[in-house]
């Protein structure tokens, strides 16, 4: 083409333009009430009768909070928040109340209680038909905020919570071997599945936190305690029940719609469609299931250098393997917090696998200090998460719902308490490659997790790194969106900060912003220091920076291309958007604004 040509139509791409803005075009908007556009009383009345009466105008418990009459009332509200079966029951919260210089929880205007496919079928339609920002929630839990936004419609899962087993299931449209599977409606949490599941002693593998949503955790990968040995949750996906963008529900399996499948199992949850079921293999379930606990208080910064390079020398040679999983915590303090959990030993194994580390510290005790005793415990694996046992035998490892009614089964883990309503100051992470576990990169490691913990507390997750996993959870895994790097990773590498639940504009609950950017400024140096020996390593998508940079690669590396060729396919027009997700990019920050 000529460059005159070129000249040409620019200019008369130009004159389009101005004609488009002129009659009322130009960047796409999605409406608001009180815009022209959005939906007259007459309208959702119409949706309501299709659905059944199921849809909902949204009203928050924190109105009672914001003119200030009753400071009692209020108060019993946060109170509350620290319950996440309050938060999970009430259509208006999240299990994370904001982010500071981020996001902050808000209602949508109305939501749609789905009690089947057919309505959320209705609702996609709906909100695409009248130009409405959409929005999905299942568990609540996601840290980014994609779980809520003002001023939309909200398609809400939790009624969708049945659990059918299956002996021998095959996914619609394939020719492949029956297998042992479970079926679970996006509305569940992952302890109902795995209670459900190991009663018949079988294994799913889910996430660690027990009110976690199922489906959002499969749509984000998913990593669960025992990842080291079953794997993602996401590689666990054999088909999903799923309405697109154009309302139609489709099956998405390995044979029908692969594509959309594959993009389903870690490309983000609530971006692709609304998830209403998840159908995923089962494993057989372990003998015993258990933990290993206790602290250590180094007397000195150098006895705490050695500590560390003691540990990090003892996980290559003990601990890196199928059996091991969760975490251990590098403090400010020179205090080693160990909070690990193992399949497949027995009690006696467990402790003799540990007994040279502890025998290591007992030998000086002028630089060591147990704080905490170490222990190991195992039991049989269909009780890990029988809330019954729990309550019997280890009611200090779990809290219970303590609202009038609540279910007897409705427990949750003690150690993850601090993250119910609670409000993010900084959170980031990264994966560190099994290379800095050689000799002769050891030192490196060891001199980072000092230097590190220098500024903040840093946690190692090693289930989030499947180095060390058997062959078939890494093949699985790289069938997925998830960044390559997570199957070189002996571990997730986790710092963060966090205030009590709290909401702007309401008296005496308001987030300390001062203290949050003190925080934050701590995080970001203590991942500045672990960034060092791992430069160019990805992260998590769900448990990172809401400010993440160059996320695309981060999240999913080269993969990203491909996801975002899901996304313009099975929703063209970007109905569905998330924070940091395929497609984001085209729009503005709250999603109401094509770019």
């Amino acid at each position: 083409m000529m460059r005159r040509d070129l000249f040409k139509m620019a200019s008369a791409f130009s004159v389009m333009s101005a004609d488009a803005r002129a009659q009322g075009g130009g960047a796409f908007r999605r409406v608001r009430p009180g815009d022209p556009g959005w939906p007259s009383q007459t309208q959702w009345q119409r949706l309501n009768d299709r659905i059944g009466g199921h849809l909902m105008k949204v009203q928050s418990p924190l109105d009672a909070c914001r003119n200030g009459d009753d400071p009692a009332a209020c108060d019993a509200v946060f109170k509350e928040f620290k319950n996440p079966y309050f938060i999970r029951d009430n259509v208006a919260l999240t299990q994370t109340t904001g982010w500071a210089g981020a996001w902050a929880s808000q209602p949508s205007v109305y939501a749609v209680a789905a009690r089947n496919a057919a309505d959320v079928a209705a609702a996609v339609t709906f909100a695409r038909e009248h130009k409405l920002r959409l929005v999905v929630r299942g568990g609540g839990h996601s840290y980014l905020g994609a779980s809520n936004a003002p001023d939309s419609l909200l398609v809400w899962t939790r009624p969708l919570d049945a659990i059918a087993i299956h002996d021998a299931f095959v996914p619609h449209g394939c020719s492949v071997a029956p297998q042992p599977a479970v079926s679970v409606g996006a509305g569940n949490i992952w302890l109902k599945a795995y209670a459900t599941v190991t009663k018949t002693g079988r294994y799913v593998q889910g996430g660690g936190c027990c009110t976690v949503g199922v489906a959002g955790l499969v749509q984000g990968g998913g990593f669960g305690s025992f990842s080291k040995r079953f794997g993602l949750a996401g590689a666990s996906l054999l088909e999903a029940e799923i309405v697109t963008a154009d309302g139609q529900v489709r099956i998405a399996n390995a044979c029908t719609h692969p594509d959309l499948f594959w993009a389903l199992k870690g490309g983000g949850g609530g971006n692709f469609g609304v998830i209403t079921r998840v159908t995923l293999k089962t494993h057989e379930l372990p003998t015993f299931l258990g933990g290993a606990f206790g602290a250590i208080q180094a007397h000195s910064d150098d006895a705490y250098r050695r500590l560390i390079a003691r540990f990090v020398a003892f996980y290559r040679e003990r601990l890196f393997n199928p059996h091991w999983g969760e975490t251990v915590r590098f403090g400010r303090n020179n205090v080693l917090e160990i909070s690990m959990v193992f399949q497949g030993l027995d009690q006696a194994t467990a402790s003799a696998t540990w007994k040279p580390f502890v025998d290591w510290v007992a030998a000086s005790p002028s630089d060591y200090t147990m704080v905490a005793p170490f222990a190991a415990m195992a039991a049989p694996a269909h009780f890990f998460w029988d809330a019954a046992f729990l309550r019997k035998n280890l009611s200090q490892v779990i809290r219970s719902d303590d609202r009038p009614g609540a279910p007897e089964d409705a427990v949750y883990w003690a150690a993850n308490v601090g993250e119910a309503g609670w409000y993010v100051h900084d959170y980031e992470s990264v994966w560190l490659p099994q290379a800095l576990l050689a000799d002769e990169a050891q030192a490196r490691l060891v001199e980072a997790l000092f230097k590190a913990s220098r500024q903040w507390s840093l946690q190692l997750h090693f289930n989030k790194g499947l180095a060390g996993a058997p062959q078939e959870a890494l093949s699985a895994a790289r069938d997925t969106p998830m960044n390559p790097d997570v199957i070189d990773a002996f571990a997730l590498v986790i710092a963060s900060a966090s205030g009590p639940p709290a909401i702007a504009g309401i008296l005496r609950h308001e987030p300390d912003l001062a203290r949050a950017r003190k925080e934050a400024a701590n995080v970001a140096a203590t991942l500045a220091e672990m960034r060092k020996v791992a430069p160019e390593a990805g992260t998590y998508l769900a448990e990172s920076s809401y400010f993440q940079k160059d996320w695309q690669r981060a999240y999913w590396g080269d993969n990203y291309t491909r996801l975002q060729g899901v996304k313009k396919k099975y929703d063209p027009d970007g109905l569905f958007f998330a924070h940091h997700c395929a497609g984001s990019e085209e729009w503005s920050a709250d999603g109401f604004t094509r770019l």
